[in-house]
């Protein structure tokens, strides 16, 4: 039912499909209306022609009461018609009101046009072909609803055929027209109607295929320079203006700053409160900067960062403002709204490199409470040289051979031999010497590199497991860190089985360290690859216990064969009270769950003691050796310095 009152012209139109039907019947119309402006000059001059070759001057009164007046008049409305639908297909101002009106008038001249003309013609015996050919001019040329189509056609059928009957009558004195004849006429009003429904049908078809289409583009325009999720500004929208502003002549350079701005403590608020909680808050804070900038440039950068392109003056002030009300919107999770700000030198122009500098400065002062913004200055910029120095040059650093590894030796609480060796990277780099794993890990994290130096670790280790195995040497089993990203960025499974393979290393001679942190973070593909990793033979290490909130919960979830236990807990040692047996209800706990114990950090005998006193089977720390090159370590062991258990002293 909902489809034929559709197909019949009863639906609620949109504006963009009563506005196309508009265009259509304009552009038809300027068809139409030149063929009947041609037609009645054509027909005026024949006219004239015709009288004065047969000298009928003196009927002329007749003449143009029959003839004359209605081509004029015919004329005159195609020429009205005309002129509305060019000067509206040009997009000149008009009225629609008028357009329907004029558009109503020309149709209602036209079809009496044809009714008077082919009354003539009928009455002398001729055909009827004027009134239909103005009915198809009317009713099918231009569109009409299949309803009101059916009344202007009906009326004007009906009406026709009653001149015709009545004409029939009084000519023959019988009833009227034949049943040929009526039958006939029907048929014509059917397939009239047939051809209107047609039309309207298939220009609404297409009308509302172009809706869609304009409704996509739309979106899709949209959405090139909008955020989706808060309805800003993006930023690839904030790239093209902030060049074109930074390029103005006009710009006052000196005046602008760019600000990077940082919701922190936002993934804990996600992960307590929910996805949609959070993007109800991004989309609040995001109005917010957004009302408090209301005359800059503002866009989401991504995740919980938005950017800013401002004049310096009062920002100081609009960003205390802001921070302020942000604070007003946490339940339990402490939200802090942090700013990096950074001012263009000189003739900068490159909007991407200013975003980046202002989020470095965002970045140095997080977990810093006491500071809101911090500007981008000279020792930031050293940092940020060095940050983008290691980012850019990690392939080198691979390929050449910059990146060593060093092995820092574990030792058993019983024996105190060596029962293994914890692989740690260093970055011997040609420009700035040796780089602490503090700074390039946490930046590779960042930039999503981390794997690169993870898989190449990995063949390391391998290596030395080989050559060791060659010449003789020592080795102890090696824990390998591997990070979240290992896992989101490469199969790095695939791979430490290809490097296990291809260097012939037994599986009980390599463990995996993964932290407490990385497991905190809710993604499929980690409990997976732990539990691939597995049931390919290797031990699963949970690195830095106790420096997360969640400690207890990635116990539950999840299944290691060694718990390694944060440094944090040995300082204090000898002053904090709690700290002994805090660690002696750890140790139980992994006894326990049937893990093996082992804590980092040991650099007194007495710490060692009272580790192995408590049961805590491994330790690891500057005791017995800060990590150092293999070399370095063999000759250590050489030397008697260092002892390694007896059941791995030989690889």
């Amino acid at each position: 039912m909902k489809v034929l009152l559709q197909g019949l012209g009863f639906e609620k139109q949109s504006k963009y499909v009563r506005d196309y039907f508009y265009r259509t019947n304009m552009r038809a119309s300027i068809y139409m209306s030149i063929v009947v402006i041609v037609l009645e000059v054509w027909m005026l001059i024949r006219m004239t022609r015709t009288i004065f070759e047969k000298h009928l001057q003196s009927n002329f009164g007749h003449y143009f009461e029959k003839y004359y007046s209605n081509y004029l008049v015919l004329l005159a409305s195609g020429i009205i018609m005309l002129v509305y639908a060019v000067r509206y297909m040009k997009g000149k101002k008009t009225d629609r009101a008028v357009g329907f009106l004029i558009k109503w008038v020309f149709t209602f001249v036209c079809i009496s046009f044809g009714i008077k003309i082919s009354v003539n013609d009928y009455a002398k015996g001729e055909q009827i072909l004027t009134f239909l050919t103005m009915e198809l001019f009317s009713l099918c040329l231009l569109t009409w609803k299949p309803c009101a189509a059916f009344i202007i056609s009906g009326a004007s059928y009906l009406y026709f055929f009653n001149k015709m009957d009545n004409m029939a009558a009084v000519n023959t004195g019988q009833l009227g027209a034949t049943d040929a004849t009526r039958i006939n006429f029907f048929i014509m009003w059917i397939s009239t109607m047939m051809v209107c429904i047609a039309n309207y049908n298939n220009t609404r078809v297409q009308a509302l295929k172009d809706q869609n289409l304009e409704e996509v583009n739309t979106y899709l325009s949209k959405i090139s320079v909008e955020d989706e999720l808060t309805g800003i500004h993006n930023m690839v929208y904030f790239r093209t203006e902030a060049e074109k502003l930074l390029n103005y002549v006009t710009t006052d350079r000196d005046s602008i700053i760019f600000l990077f701005f940082d919701i922190e403590n936002f993934k804990s608020y996600n992960e307590k409160y929910g996805f949609h909680a959070g993007n109800d808050l991004l989309k609040r804070i995001a109005h917010m900067i957004y009302a408090a900038f209301s005359s800059s440039l503002v866009s989401r950068f991504s995740d919980d960062h938005f950017v800013v392109l401002t004049r310096e003056d009062g920002v100081q002030n609009v960003i205390g403002e802001i921070s302020g009300e942000v604070k007003k919107l946490q339940r339990e999770v402490h939200l802090e709204l942090k700013c990096g700000a950074y001012k263009p030198v000189g003739d900068e122009a490159d909007v991407s490199l200013a975003c980046d500098r202002a989020r470095f400065a965002c970045n140095s002062i997080k977990k810093h409470y006491d500071r809101t913004i911090q500007l981008y200055d000279k020792s930031l910029e050293d940092k940020f040289r060095l940050k983008q120095y290691i980012v850019n040059n990690i392939d080198t650093a691979i390929e050449n051979d910059y990146i060593k590894v060093y092995y820092q030796p574990i030792v058993s609480t019983k024996t105190g031999c060596i029962c293994g060796l914890e692989a740690l990277a260093r970055w011997q780099d040609p420009n700035y010497g040796l780089l602490s794993p503090g700074i390039f890990i946490e930046i590779l994290e960042e930039y999503r590199q981390i794997y690169k130096l993870d898989k190449y670790i990995i063949e390391a280790v391998c290596k030395d497991y080989r050559d060791s195995v060659d010449n003789n040497k020592p080795f102890a089993p090696v824990s390998l860190n591997f990070s979240r990203l290992d896992f989101e960025l490469c199969d790095i499974v695939g791979y430490l089985c290809e490097m296990v393979e291809k260097y012939d290393v037994p599986k009980e001679f390599i463990d995996i360290e993964i932290t407490e942190s990385a497991l905190t973070v809710q993604q499929d593909f980690l409990p997976n690859a732990i539990k691939a990793l597995r049931n390919y033979g290797y031990k699963i290490w949970l690195d830095d216990f106790g420096s997360g909130y969640s400690s207890l919960n990635v116990l539950k979830d999840y299944q290691f064969d060694v718990l390694k236990i944060d440094m944090k807990f040995l300082s204090g040692f000898k002053d904090n009270k709690k700290t002994r047996p805090i660690l002696e209800n750890i140790v139980d706990l992994t006894k326990q769950l049937k893990m093996v114990s082992l804590t980092e950090g040991v650099e007194t005998m007495e710490q060692f003691d009272f580790l192995g006193n408590i049961g805590c089977e491994r330790a690891q720390g500057y005791l017995f050796s800060k990590p150092v090159p293999l070399e370095e370590l063999r000759k250590r062991i050489d030397s008697g310095e260092l002892n390694v258990c007896k059941e791995i002293k030989s690889a």
